[in-house]
């Protein structure tokens, strides 16, 4: 069944190779990062301006000529030193430009693993994000679509810049997330496994392209262990392309020698192809090896074309296979010339699609007898430098298959999930119903939370497992990057999740005020509630930014309702309330005048939020419930500001 569903698809990997490398964009970013090259070592370090005809798209390209210089004036030759990985939470300029990556810390630590980038990379960002001129920039392109670019280390510099502006756009509630892409040539490995983990967790992963020629030895160094990594030739290849700018800085570069190229190609084979036989990197500490692992989407271009993976997996085993092809046919092609090769390469491949795909489409096609899906495979493999007689042929063509699966799956997973949402649906309708047959009383808040009905409630609290164990299965299959990477966005789920939130979290406040939670744990909303609540504000919250509406939990909503809510809008109310029942308690027994004043205070400021959310119908007609816990609350509210007024004209 399986070999007849694969056999009936087509094969996206070469095709969307041949698209990008038929846009303009690529050929555009190469332009922009050749003119911040261009502009030398006393330049700000980037340049940017518009695409010329891409509507507004700004596109901003880093240098990475600085970050050269500085690691060649000192004459550094460790790549243990240069490229050690340093934690972004151990760094305080670090935590504060990438603070979703550096809150991801946590949990990553609980893995073995800390979130890490390469220390020269970053080094160079934090400088150039401290100057005036870059905070400038980033005022300018804000709500504008982005392109993020660079060559060589300015590809690393330009990938660290779209994370700090991905960071930076997702905290601000002030603008509407824009589109936002970095495109690097040639860069080498920017982080971690726990990088990695987390830019998936932030759904980024499609933020970044990273195009890979099949000789360029810079984009496959930090596979090897850093003490191995021989930093002069990364350096001295960075400089070599712009001799004019180092001539005034008194820095010399010399040519790698046959030689020594010819052992730093073996190297590089040798270590790729173990973490490739592994199917994981290397680990560090037990074995030597690096700590590196690529993200995003890698691009393999050569003459004949290019082809495109998005599994990390996929693309460890493709920038193997590509390198040892190339490497077995015997090329000669100099260290130098494959690492600056990019600027032909943009110009190239459109006119080979054109030109080749063109005259030996037919014959690919033909000579596979089985599907598209295999001449799809062919002609990627082609595409990307592999010829079917090499020795990595087999190889290659499996993880072709496996990017193609793992980058189908998510889409045929979001449509099972559909499915399997409206199987859901009915526990939901139950609730809902549950919900109703209290409405008049004491609300279903209370009477889940009293077992009112032992036989309502029974079935309510089976319902609510079960919807909880689906939403938990949902986040645990966008954390494997298992759905698309804009899930989160789109409509259908949002408000979906919305709805959930609305209608049962109340339900889990309740049970945990039950179980007296919040006096062994503390309060639901700090230390008692789950993870997808919260992710599920966040949805919303940023639903609200693309739409341009207002979607705060907790603010007033600018249209009038001329009813109460089906559901009460903000999904915390009763943990506020039930708050609000301890401070009102701990007020009562309170004969500090100033420790009495201070709760009051807070109990006014939940009064009058309380009665704001009442007025404008952001309630569900059970908050009014005559034996509801704020009904009640309201009626000791106000015998405790008697009790209060009493006491202070006692007073005089």
């Amino acid at each position: 069944m399986e070999d007849a569903e694969e056999n009936s698809m087509f094969e996206t990997s070469h095709v969307l190779g041949a698209l990008l490398a038929s846009s303009p964009l690529l050929a555009r970013a190469w332009d922009r990062c050749a003119a911040a090259a261009a502009m030398g070592a006393a330049s700000s370090g980037f340049a940017h301006g518009d695409g010329g005809g891409d509507g507004g798209t700004v596109y901003v390209a880093f240098s990475g000529l600085q970050a050269a210089l500085s690691v060649a004036r000192p004459a550094v030759a460790s790549g243990a030193d240069v490229f050690a990985p340093v934690g972004l939470g151990g760094d305080a300029a670090g935590a504060r430009a990438f603070p979703q990556l550096a809150a991801a810390e946590p949990d990553a630590a609980a893995a073995g693993e800390r979130v890490a980038v390469q220390a020269l990379a970053l080094r160079c960002f934090l400088k150039l994000c401290g100057s005036p001129e870059f905070q400038m920039l980033l005022n300018q392109i804000r709500g504008k679509a982005v392109v993020f670019t660079g060559h060589s280390l300015g590809g690393a510099i330009a990938a660290l810049a779209a994370l700090h502006y991905l960071c930076i756009s997702s905290l601000s509630s002030s603008c509407s997330p824009s589109p936002v892409l970095c495109v690097t040539f040639g860069s080498p490995l920017l982080g971690n496994e726990a990088l990695s983990r987390a830019i998936l967790r932030e759904r980024w992963g499609g933020n970044f392209c990273n195009v890979v020629s099949q000789h360029d030895v810079v984009p496959r160094l930090l596979f090897c262990p850093l003490d191995a990594v021989p930093v002069h030739v990364i350096i001295g290849m960075q400089l070599q392309q712009w001799p004019g700018h180092t001539h005034h800085t008194g820095v010399m570069t010399t040519r790698v020698v046959d030689a020594e190229q010819e052992g730093l190609r073996q190297l590089i084979q040798a270590h790729v192809r173990t973490v490739a036989m592994e199917q994981k990197l290397v680990d560090p500490e037990s074995r030597g090896g690096s700590p590196y692992r690529p993200f995003g989407a890698y691009v393999l271009c050569s003459p004949e074309g290019a082809a495109c993976v998005d599994n990390s997996t996929a693309a460890v085993q493709m920038l193997y296979a590509t390198f040892a092809a190339c490497y077995t046919r015997g090329d000669t092609t100099s260290l130098e010339a494959a690492h600056s090769c990019y600027g032909d390469l943009v110009l190239k491949m459109p006119q080979n699609l054109l030109l080749k795909r063109h005259l030996h489409a037919m014959d690919v096609l033909a000579s596979m007898s089985n599907s598209n899906y295999d001449a799809g495979i062919s002609l990627a493999m082609e595409a990307s430098g592999i010829g079917s007689e090499a020795t990595e042929a087999t190889t290659a063509r499996y993880w072709l298959k496996a990017s193609k699966r793992a980058g189908r799956s998510p889409s045929l997973n979001c449509a099972g999930l559909s499915t399997r949402l409206g199987r859901i649906t009915p526990c939901r309708a139950q609730i809902e119903w549950y919900k109703a047959s209290f409405d008049a009383d004491m609300g279903y808040y209370d009477a889940f939370k009293q077992q009112r009905s032992p036989k309502k409630f029974g079935k309510a609290n089976i319902y609510r497992l079960k919807l909880g164990q689906f939403w938990d299965g949902v986040l645990t299959m966008l954390d494997n990057s298992q759905l698309p990477h804009d899930f989160h966005r789109r409509a259908k789920w949002v408000n979906a999740a919305r709805f959930y939130q609305l209608l049962v979290e109340p339900l889990d406040i309740a049970d945990y005020h039950r179980n007296n939670l919040h006096k062994t744990r503390g309060g639901y909303i700090t230390h008692g509630r789950d993870r997808r609540y919260e992710l599920f504000d966040k949805w919303w919250k940023e639903k609200g930014a693309f739409s341009g509406t207002s979607t705060g939990d907790t603010s007033v909503t600018a249209t009038a309702r001329s009813k109460y809510a089906g559901l009460t809008q903000d999904p915390c109310f009763w943990a506020r309330v039930e708050e609000a029942w301890d401070q009102t308690e701990s007020a009562q027994a309170e004969h500090d005048v100033a420790m009495l004043a201070m709760k009051l205070g807070r109990l006014r400021e939940f009064e009058r939020y309380a009665r704001e959310l009442v007025e404008s119908k952001e309630v569900s007609i059970d908050v009014l419930a005559p034996q509801s816990s704020y009904t009640r609350w309201v009626e000791e509210w106000k015998k405790l500001l008697l009790r209060d007024e009493a006491r202070t004209a006692s007073l005089f």
